[in-house]
């Protein structure tokens, strides 16, 4: 008899290759890490002898689930920020508190922690998508488990690099250091389209294709996405990174909700492997991605589920159930996804789509001995029919729950045993991820407090520390105005005609802040739109001083660039009203009396308050916005307005004065 290390005997065993082999009552035996022998129990002990043997007592023995996406250190954010639309709870409070709270000992106990609770959800192979991904593999490893590591790159500076120059280098690093590690493949993770550039995406690929290892991304998650793609780009999400080589590496699409059918058929094409992530995708309200259609044409497609943050949890046998009924669902079809496929999307075709079945995902002779033990003699489990051969997928797939895992094993090393881990103390890490939510709860409450804080946690806002001298006059016309402007006492350096849209977000305290939300349409000399600019800025308490005929002084203002939809800083600013204003401005820049003033003419349409003429100066000093509101003075009688007719208030103040 040939000698090993471990048998696993009197199982149901489900060894979930491609012929759905189930022995029963059966047996596996292992040495070292691999798996030698599967079948029939008898056959099994007739060959082998081993120095310890484990009665299964009629358990389900099976591989251990794979979870296809994920992100692991966000169980320390779970909870944060539920209820939001993916834009809005991404910029508006993961990046924010990631950019804030992330480090290697952040990302280290918050991956040990995702280990423990996927260790009892029966998941034995995962694949990540973070920051700090070298501490999420020694974290993993430390742990026991086997894990796709991948460094997100994005165009953004993040928590452990200030550009994707140095990310690229992280990884590169990361990859050289890991690269045959028994447990962890390292990877890279362009994090979206979105998110990255054209010349990042190619970068990445390049590097993947260098180290021949996987590239993990987000592939057409929301409809939104989507469209802004086929808007800027012309083309969907799929052919876009086909052009930067994405196609060309061991790829792993994450989401995939929103392709076509040309879309899929480009990915079978190039063996991209698909993750899909139904909870994550319904509490998001991303839709329900098209997984028959995707298994129709040959996709590998696995189930993830996703990061804890957007889930809440890591348990994979709902994962599995939520796949099985939105396809239902979706296809109004209950034949759509039978269990047995769906059980195989949680195993050996998941592993398919990270590219490692050649060493997981199913019990096979010469893989590794990653392996669970299922108890489905519990009272939600009861009874079992016969009748069926595959009736037992029907029942891990719908009845069974990740409290029935009693045993995982990875690597021939078991993480848990009766239902007690081995590797990891869960006491000592729930007290530990105690201390950060109270961190990040402080944090946010103090942002919440401040709209300056928030605008800044967005990212690119900025204030310019000067001050203007301005004054504002109605004027009957704009065509005295544009006559007066061709005196030679005034220099006209440059001309800009936009169409202005603001809507002002206004708070339930009277005294705080507005925030306006612009967007600059800049106009040709045929009137058509050429070009769209849109910011936000922060409107205070800003008048300084008041001068003579109503010219103030006031401070410059907090600005950022909008790189967001209006829809989107509506959700995340929450104000208590809004005001709508559109108008036409006809702007110049001119030099008077060597001092140069910004002329705007202004058409305020809706509401139709009529025209405006309106001074603008930056100043440095006191002394210097004295001599400047004089000027003003004079360049308003120069244009042909009336200076006892100026008046201080923005265009919003008026508005609210005329509907009071």
């Amino acid at each position: 008899m040939e000698t090993v290390d471990l048998i696993i005997t009197n199982a149901i065993v489900l060894t979930m290759d491609e012929e759905y082999h189930i022995y029963e009552p059966g047996a596996v035996a292992v040495r070292s890490d691999t798996i030698v022998a599967v079948g029939p129990a008898d056959e099994v002990l007739a060959r082998y002898q081993a120095a310890d043997t484990v009665d299964a007592g009629g358990k389900v023995l099976m591989p251990g689930l794979v979870n296809a996406h994920t992100h692991v250190p966000m169980t320390l954010l779970r909870g944060l920020a539920d209820d939001l639309r993916l834009d809005v709870w991404l910029l508006g409070y993961m990046m924010p508190v990631e950019r804030e709270f992330v480090s290697p000992e952040f990302v280290q106990l918050g991956t040990k922690l995702a280990c423990a609770e996927m260790i009892r959800s029966g998941i034995t192979l995962f694949a990540d998508m973070y920051y700090f991904e070298e501490d999420v593999a020694r974290a993993t490893a430390e742990a026991g488990m086997r894990a796709i590591c991948a460094e997100s790159v994005i165009k953004f500076p993040t928590p452990d690099a200030a550009s994707y120059e140095e990310s690229l280098e992280y990884t590169r690093q990361f990859i050289e250091r890991w690269k045959n590690h028994p447990l962890i493949i390292p990877a890279v993770a362009p994090h979206a389209p979105y998110t990255t550039t054209g010349e990042i995406l190619e970068a990445t690929a390049n590097l993947a294709m260098e180290y021949d290892v996987p590239l993990h991304t987000h592939i057409s998650e929301t409809e939104y996405e989507v469209e802004n793609m086929r808007q800027q780009e012309g083309m969907p999400v799929v052919p876009y990174v086909k052009k930067f080589k994405l196609l060309d590496t061991k790829m792993i699409a994450a989401h995939c909700v929103w392709i076509d059918e040309g879309e899929i058929r480009t990915l079978h094409r190039h063996n991209v492997g698909v993750a899909h992530n139904p909870s994550s995708n319904m509490k998001l309200a991303s839709g329900i991605a098209p997984v028959r259609r995707m298994l129709e044409m040959g996709l590998n497609v696995g189930i993830g589920t996703d990061g804890p943050a957007s889930n809440n949890d890591l348990d994979m046998f709902e994962e599995i159930r939520l796949t099985s009924f939105l396809a239902k669902v979706a296809s109004g079809d209950p034949t759509t996804l039978p269990a047995r496929t769906t059980l195989a999307m949680a195993t050996r075709i998941g592993a398919q789509a990270l590219h490692i079945s050649h060493l997981t995902g199913s019990l096979e002779p010469g893989k590794r001995a990653d392996l669970i033990l299922v108890n489905l003699d519990r009272v939600h489990n009861s009874p079992r029919f016969q009748r069926d051969p595959d009736g037992i997928y029907a029942q891990l797939v719908y009845a069974a729950k990740a409290t029935d895992v009693t045993d995982t094993m990875v690597n021939g090393r078991w993480l848990m045993r009766d239902r007690e881990l081995l590797t990891l103390d869960e006491d000592e890490l729930v007290r530990e991820s105690e201390y950060y939510a109270r961190e990040i709860d402080r944090f946010l409450l103090a942002r919440e407090g401040s709209l300056l804080s928030k605008l800044l946690a967005l990212g690119g806002a900025f204030e310019e520390e000067s001050f203007e001298v301005q004054a504002k006059v109605p004027i009957e016309s704009i065509q005295p105005v544009l006559q007066a402007l061709r005196q030679p006492e005034i220099e006209i350096i440059r001309t800009r005609h936009y169409r202005q849209y603001d809507t002002y977000f206004s708070f339930s305290e009277p005294e705080k802040d507005h925030l306006r939300y612009r967007e600059d349409h800049f106009i040709d000399e045929h009137g058509e739109p050429y070009n769209v600019r849109a910011r936000l800025t922060l409107i205070g308490q800003t008048r300084e001083r008041r001068y003579q005929h109503e010219v103030v002084l006031s401070r410059s203002r907090y600005f950022a660039p909008a790189q967001q939809s209006l829809r989107f800083y509506r959700e995340y600013f929450k104000p208590a009203a809004e005001l709508e204003i559109e108008k036409e401005r006809l702007r110049f820049l001119i030099n008077y009396k060597e001092t140069e003033f910004f002329i705007n003419l202004d058409t305020v349409h809706e509401p139709a308050l009529g025209h405006f003429l309106e001074i603008k100066s930056r100043t440095w000093s006191r002394r210097d916005a004295e001599a400047k509101s004089q000027l003003v003075v004079e360049l308003i009688e120069q244009l042909g307005a009336d200076p006892d007719k100026t008046i201080s208030r923005d265009y919003v103040e008026m508005i609210k004065e005329m509907w009071a």
